[in-house]
């Protein structure tokens, strides 16, 4: 598990760089359209830039706006604006590791229910902090094995 945590954290620390840009709203044209009217460029001289005609540089705006548009497409527009497209993802939990830990923690709490309700039954229960805790332990070793189960 030390080098899959690694790379966990490896890959969380690039993310990281990202946290800022989670809430920047797109524009609602579009990010090509909107900066290739804000430096003033027509859509005939993009097309021209990208050896396309004005209709197909319209069809690529449109496409970005209906979430359509290939990364491709994006990479060979951002450099005939003299761009570099940025492409990532971020967690909603704001890391990997927090994102691992929900899931382990949420099959962890089945598995232990599963046996409390099982004691229960036989007139065996456990309390709620031996509960609490089993859940815990259980979580802490889902997570060190990070069995494909965690992703079902």
């Amino acid at each position: 598990m030390a080098k899959g945590k690694l790379y966990i954290d490896q890959l969380d620390a690039r993310m990281h760089t990202f946290l800022a840009l989670k809430n920047v709203p797109v524009p609602a044209t579009g990010w090509i359209k909107a900066i290739r009217t804000a430096i003033g460029m027509s859509l005939q001289q993009l097309g021209s830039r990208l050896h396309i005609t004005k209709q197909s540089m319209l069809e690529i705006e449109q496409r970005e706006k209906d979430g359509t548009i290939t990364l491709n497409s994006l990479r060979e527009t951002a450099t005939a604006l003299d761009m570099q497209l940025v492409y990532g993802f971020v967690p909603k939990d704001d890391s990997l590791n927090a994102l691992i830990d929900k899931k382990a923690t949420a099959i962890a709490t089945k598995i232990v229910m599963r046996t409390s309700n099982s004691m229960k039954l036989e007139d065996q229960e456990n309390s709620k902090e031996r509960i609490e805790q089993a859940i815990r332990d259980r979580a802490f070793e889902i997570k060190n094995e990070l069995p494909k189960i965690l992703w079902d």
